[in-house]
């Protein structure tokens, strides 16, 4: 019978994470055709091929992963993706702002994220919001280069949300949140099986999160909505269609953030709510994505899958950027003077992907094959309201500083302010070669043809930019090996190569960013396979990297091409200690150096400690207990921010009353720690103590 792990053959080599696999248990695919039952098995036995392309064990794949599933989000409350990344080994989430943020793994930024396995690159590395992760069934983080799975990339990893889909089963699950903060959360979860036979089925998830926060007069609404459908058709393939929207409104956001540093040298100490922000200052967006997928099964262990993604975005601010003319604050807090902007902007974008995938036997082995192409289609614009009258004003003293201190100005009338649009084309080509039972070659190739025209988004290149049409091969080769049935090692090299949004001192785009990566690791299986133990070191060198040069006349930020290496190691053990308790340890040790040698990206820690810890109580089984610990060492970003050592705890307490009813009391920062985080691009203090009481009822 057809499933969706039928070896799909879709392969995303080892570093680049693309390459095809033959099943688990080296046999040869029998040709079976679609019955009328066959949706129904698949949808049991759906497994994620995400942002690796495969549907592989962990141990099987021959790159670092990190997997966050539904059970430990809702367990920790991690409602944003923000908060469910900060759980992840490997990845540094920098909160810049409060609706903007970065996120770094192995020394540079991710710039690639995807949803259900498909998505566009983002070259400035800048994600906007957060997502609820009420809408995902796991995360998956992918660290080392990812070129194969979109064209380009660099050598920091791929962010995967794979989204909830409908299952066999009429079921519904409701969940009900208040907590610090005037915190209410509202989602229901809901799946229906469509047809008697079940072929069809549907699932739809909703719902609403209203909070304020630590942060002076910051107050978020965020409403989510995600429906999805999948079938049957004809005996050999499966359809699959939905939509997503979500609409978020903040009020009083951080446009920019802090200044801390003094210009006389030290740094500011000021209560964990202060925010440059204006009362009347607010950022909202909508977002939506439309997406079909097709499988069909063509017989003889191959299968052929086509997929359309469509994204917009559309985002209203007013804001006010605060900032120094004396490169920090002067002794008696004063010193900012503040930037108002009133914009628009607007995204979209559009994913085609075909893939053909099979596998051959050759040699007295088997061996696996990918083929694909894709067309990615990007445009953006924006829009600005130029300041009239009352702008760029001094602040009071910041720490007596309130939201209504700042008067809000008079803007003119809505203006273009640039846009731009972005094709990308790539054809792809994986192969796994079965050099032995244990002993298995990975080799692709991935060729690209980028045309762009016009300015990025925060690139703040110009809008008569030159950017010639580029083309590109990126090779890859790999090995895996297994040492023993519960022990598995590789090794792997792939090109890199990025395209850049960031404009250089005249406003044109730099040039592309090229560079090589070597990684080699381990993987090991414990207790039953219950328990997995990983082990990587790495090597990145990256040419013509941006980094900031200076600000031109206009105060607009410029950069420069750097030469920047990474090397390290991470190693995380994760999985079921018993049927009752979970454990997830992590830790990630690197050195980001420039073309001198000396160290740069300092504002991303170079010692990062995630250890988590939930079970049952033997004496009381209706009672679970957890808590989760980040240990970041030292980072800072010279003559502007620093952020000594330091650890945050989270807790959480559950009671199960039933199959169907579940109560549980989170705390975070139960040691009520004093940190600032996003030194990258200025600083905000994170939240202190807090908590919340979320209720779960299914049926």
């Amino acid at each position: 019978m057809f499933s969706i792990r039928t070896p799909l053959a879709a392969a995303i080599l080892a570093t680049t994470l693309s390459t095809s696999v033959m099943a688990e248990d080296n046999s040869s695919p029998e040709s079976v055709e679609l019955d009328a039952v066959s949706i129904t098995a698949a949808r049991d036995d759906r497994v994620s091929k995400g942002a690796i392309g495969l549907p592989l064990s962990l141990k099987e794949t021959p790159q670092s992963i990190t997997i966050l599933d539904d059970e430990a989000m809702d367990l920790y409350d991690a409602s944003g993706t923000n908060d469910a990344l900060k759980m992840m080994n490997g990845i540094d989430v920098q909160e810049y702002e409060t609706n903007r943020t970065s996120y770094n793994a192995r020394g540079f930024e991710i710039q690639l994220t995807q949803v259900d396995g498909l998505g566009t690159s983002n070259d400035y590395g800048t994600v906007l919001g957060q997502q609820d992760t009420f809408l995902f069934e796991r995360i998956e983080l992918v660290r080392g280069a990812n070129g194969l799975l979109t064209g380009v990339g660099n050598s920091s990893g791929t962010i995967n949300y794979v989204r909830k889909r409908p299952t066999n089963e009429d079921e519904a699950e409701i969940l009900f949140t208040l907590g610090s903060y005037n915190q209410v959360r509202l989602g229901v979860d809901g799946n229906k099986v469509l047809t008697s036979d079940g072929r069809w089925a549907g699932r739809v998830v909703a719902v609403q999160e209203n909070k304020n926060s630590h942060i002076r007069d910051l107050e978020t609404r965020r409403t989510s909505l995600y429906w999805v459908v999948d079938g049957q058709v004809g005996s050999n393939g499966i359809l699959t269609f939905g939509s997503s929207f979500q609409n978020s409104e903040q009020d009083s956001p951080m446009w920019g953030s802090l200044t801390l540093n003094y210009a006389n040298g030290g740094y500011a100490d000021f209560d964990v709510s202060s925010s440059p922000s204006a009362d009347w200052t607010y950022w909202n967006s909508k977002s939506r994505n439309m997406f079909v997928e097709y499988l069909h099964d063509l017989g003889s262990g191959w299968e052929a899958k086509a997929s359309v993604h469509a994204n917009s975005y559309d985002g209203q601010s007013r804001l006010l950027y605060a900032y120094t003319l004396g490169g920090g604050l002067n002794d008696d807090n004063t010193g900012l003077v503040g930037w108002p902007y009133a914009g628009y902007t607007e995204k979209s974008s559009i994913v085609f992907d075909v893939n053909l995938s099979g596998e051959f036997e050759a040699f007295g082995n088997y061996h696996s094959v990918l083929v694909g192409v894709s067309q990615i289609e990007d445009e953006n614009t924006t829009y600005n309201r130029p300041v009239l009258s009352g702008g760029f004003l001094p602040y009071p003293a910041f720490d007596d500083y309130d939201g209504d201190d700042y008067p809000e100005p008079e803007f003119g009338l809505k203006e273009k302010r640039g846009d731009g649009e972005k094709s990308l084309s790539r054809f792809y080509a994986s192969s796994r070669f079965g050099l032995s039972d244990t002993l298995n070659l990975i080799a692709g190739v991935n060729v690209i043809k980028l045309k762009r025209e016009g300015s990025s988004i925060y690139g703040s290149t110009t809008e008569s930019t030159y950017y010639p049409d580029l083309e590109e091969a990126s090779p890859y080769a790999g090995l895996t090996w297994d040492v023993s049935d519960d022990l598995t090692t590789y090794v792997s090299y792939s090109d890199i190569y990025q395209n850049q949004d960031n404009g250089d001192i005249n406003g044109d785009y730099l040039d592309p960013m090229k560079g090589v990566n070597y990684e080699a690791g381990a993987k090991a299986e414990f207790f039953n396979d219950r328990v997995l133990a990983t082990f990587a070191v790495f090597k990145a060198e990256q040419q013509g990297v941006a980094i900031v040069g200076g600000q031109r006349e206009d105060t607009t930020t410029y950069y420069v091409p750097a030469d920047v290496n990474s090397k390290g190691f991470e190693a995380e053990i994760a999985g079921e200690l018993t049927e009752e308790s979970n454990l997830a340890v992590g830790v990630t040790r690197l050195r980001v150096t420039d073309d001198n040698g000396d160290n740069t990206s300092t504002w991303i820690p170079r010692t990062v400690w995630k250890a988590r810890y939930d079970s049952v109580l033997p004496f009381a089984p209706a009672v679970r207990l957890g808590a989760k610990a980040t240990w970041k060492s030292d980072a800072y970003k010279e003559n502007e921010n620093k952020q000594d050592a330091y650890m945050v705890v989270d807790t959480f307490a559950a009671y199960t009353f039933n199959d169907q009813a579940k109560l549980k009391l989170n705390v975070d920062n139960i040691l009520n720690e004093k940190y600032v985080t996003g030194i990258q691009s200025g600083a905000i203090y994170g939240a202190p103590r807090n908590a919340n009481l979320t209720f779960n009822y299914s049926f």
